[in-house]
């Protein structure tokens, strides 16, 4: 019987130790490149991805950037009609 709790234990403190998870949650990209003219008027971070509302000039435009790479996913201009 104490052979047998000592395995539990011991296999309580492995996995205990073990670090088998993936990238830290919470992790954000140090740096993103938005543009020489762009003024940031919002950031958010939902979903694994940064929206940044960004303004240059007269223009307003929503980019996607991957939160933990800083890689630009995509833009979203806003146009008026």
């Amino acid at each position: 019987m104490f052979a047998g709790l000592i395995a539990v234990f011991a296999a309580i403190l492995y996995k205990i130790n073990t670090n088998d998870e993936g990238p830290v949650e919470g992790g954000v990209a140090a740096t993103v490149a938005v543009g020489p003219e762009a003024e940031v008027l919002s950031a958010d971070l939902s979903d694994g991805m940064l929206l940044v509302l960004v303004r240059e000039g007269t223009k307003t435009a929503l980019l996607r950037f991957d939160a933990v790479t800083g890689k630009k996913l995509g833009r979203t201009d806003f146009v008026s009609r």
